[in-house]
C-alpha cells in the first residue's frame, strides 16, 4: 500500500476524526508521515483530553418511580426497609437433610441414634494411660462364671494403720499422679480386696491387698514378669531340649530376665508359629490353661483353595475328632489368593494340636499356622523372634480375664 492509502485508511487517525481528535492531541495526531512525531511538537502533545464529549446534550437522570406506602403492607414502599425485608426461611430441624432422616428406628436406611450421655461414666482421665502398649484393649472382660453374693466389708476393716495411702500405691504402680489418682478414688473407680472405696485417707498393705481401678487389676508385686514371645517355625516349646533343637532359651540369652525362671503357658508345636506367653506367674498360668476360664485364642490358618461354602459353619456346629467333638468360637475368610485361602479362627479349647486336627476332619489341610492373640494380648506389629514385656495395662487385662 502506498503513503497516501496509509492515510486515508479507516485505521488512520486522519481517516477517523480530522478535526476534534487531532486538535485534542495537539494538532499533529497520527496523520502526519512521522507517524509520532507530532508527540513533541505543542505543550499538550500526548496528554489524554476528557473534552471529547462536549458537543453532546446533557440528559438528567430520571428519578427512581417510588410505589405507594401500604400501612398494611410495609414492604410495598420500596425503599431500604423494603429492600432488606427478606421472607423468613421455614425452621428445620439439625440433621433432616441426611439420608434416612425420619424412618423409624430399626427399620433399613434409619439413622442410628445417638448414645446418650447417661449411658456411660466419661472419665477425664484413663488408667495406665501414658503406656506405649495396651492402650486400645477396650473394656476389662472378665470370666461370667457363677459367683456368691458380694459381702458388704466396712472401709475402716480395709484400713491398715501401718500401711501405705492408697493413692500413693496407685501412682507407684504407674496408674496415674498421684493427684489424678485421688480424683479416682473420689469418683468411686477403686476397689480394694473387691469393695469400691472413696476414702482418700485409707492405708493399706502392698503385698496384700488387691487393688482395682476400672476393673483393671493393679499389680504390685514387682517380682513377677510377663512376657510375649513371638516363636518362629522350627522352635520346640521348651526351656531346654535335650536334642539340641532351638528352644524358648535361645531367645532370652539377651534379655533381662535371662535368669527368671520362667514358664511357657500353653504349647505350641514345633510348625506352629506365633503367640507364646512367658511368666514366672504360676496362678495365671495355671488359670490360662484351664478349661473352666475358656480363654479364646485367636489363629491365623492357610489352607489350598478354594474353600467351599459350608465348613465354616460345619467348623462351628462342631467336628468330631478320636477325642470328641471340637468346635470353633468364630470363622472369618481373611484373604483369598489363587489356590490358597487365610481364615482367622477363635476358640477357647486347649487340646493337643487341636486347630490342625480340626481342619485335617473337613478335608483342608493346614499349610501354615499363626496364633496371633491370647487372650487379651495380640501380637500387633511384635518382629518374629523378639520378645517383650507387656505393659501395666495388658497384666491388668490379662489378669481380669482369668478372674484375679
Amino acid at each position: 500500500m502506498t503513503q497516501a492509502g496509509r492515510q486515508g485508511s479507516p485505521r488512520n487517525g486522519s481517516g477517523r476524526n480530522s478535526s476534534g481528535r487531532n486538535e485534542a492531541r495537539g494538532g499533529t495526531g497520527r496523520s502526519n508521515a512521522g507517524g509520532f512525531s507530532g508527540r513533541g511538537g505543542n505543550a499538550g502533545a500526548g496528554k489524554r483530553s476528557f473534552n471529547q464529549g462536549e458537543g453532546r446534550p446533557f440528559r438528567a437522570s430520571k428519578p427512581r418511580e417510588e410505589r405507594p406506602f401500604d400501612p398494611d403492607n410495609p414492604t410495598t414502599a420500596g425503599g431500604y426497609e423494603a429492600r432488606q425485608a427478606k421472607p423468613a426461611k421455614p425452621f428445620r430441624k439439625p440433621g433432616s437433610n441426611k439420608p434416612g432422616y425420619g424412618k423409624a428406628p430399626g427399620t433399613p436406611g434409619a439413622l442410628k441414634p445417638k448414645p446418650k450421655p447417661g449411658n456411660a461414666k466419661q472419665y477425664g482421665s484413663k488408667a495406665f494411660g501414658s503406656e506405649r502398649f495396651g492402650q486400645n484393649l477396650g473394656p476389662v472382660r472378665k470370666p461370667g462364671r457363677a459367683r456368691g453374693p458380694r459381702q458388704e466389708v466396712p472401709q475402716s476393716e480395709l484400713h491398715d494403720a501401718d500401711g501405705v495411702r492408697l493413692q500413693k500405691v496407685m501412682a507407684q504402680a504407674g496408674v496415674a499422679s498421684r493427684r489424678v489418682c485421688e480424683e479416682m478414688i473420689l469418683e468411686g473407680r477403686v476397689e480394694v480386696d473387691g469393695q469400691v472405696t472413696t476414702e482418700l485417707g485409707m492405708r493399706v498393705d502392698p503385698t496384700t491387698a488387691v487393688i482395682h481401678v476400672d476393673g483393671i487389676r493393679i499389680q504390685l508385686d514387682e517380682t513377677l514378669v510377663y512376657m510375649v514371645f513371638n516363636k518362629p517355625k522350627g522352635v520346640v516349646s521348651t526351656m531346654e531340649d535335650p536334642e539340641g533343637r532351638p528352644c524358648i532359651s535361645d531367645f532370652l540369652k539377651n534379655n533381662k530376665n535371662k535368669g527368671e525362671r520362667l514358664f511357657h503357658v500353653g504349647r505350641l508345636d514345633v510348625a506352629t508359629e506365633g503367640l507364646l506367653l512367658l511368666t514366672n506367674d504360676g496362678e495365671l498360668a495355671n488359670r490360662l490353661t484351664h478349661p473352666s476360664f475358656e480363654v479364646p485364642k485367636t489363629y491365623l490358618v492357610q489352607v489350598r483353595g478354594p474353600f467351599p461354602q459350608g465348613v465354616g459353619a460345619k467348623l462351628k456346629s462342631g467336628v468330631e475328632l478320636e477325642d470328641g467333638v471340637a468346635t470353633v468360637d468364630s470363622f472369618r475368610l481373611v484373604d483369598s489368593t489363587p489356590g490358597h485361602v487365610l481364615i482367622e479362627v477363635v476358640l477357647h479349647s486347649g487340646k493337643n494340636r487341636i486347630v490342625r486336627r480340626v481342619f485335617d476332619a473337613v478335608g483342608f489341610p493346614v499349610e501354615r499356622l499363626v496364633r496371633v492373640k491370647v487372650g487379651p494380648i495380640g501380637l500387633g506389629d511384635q518382629r518374629q523372634g523378639s520378645i517383650r514385656n507387656l505393659g501395666r495395662q495388658e497384666i491388668g487385662h490379662l489378669l481380669a480375664s482369668v478372674g484375679l
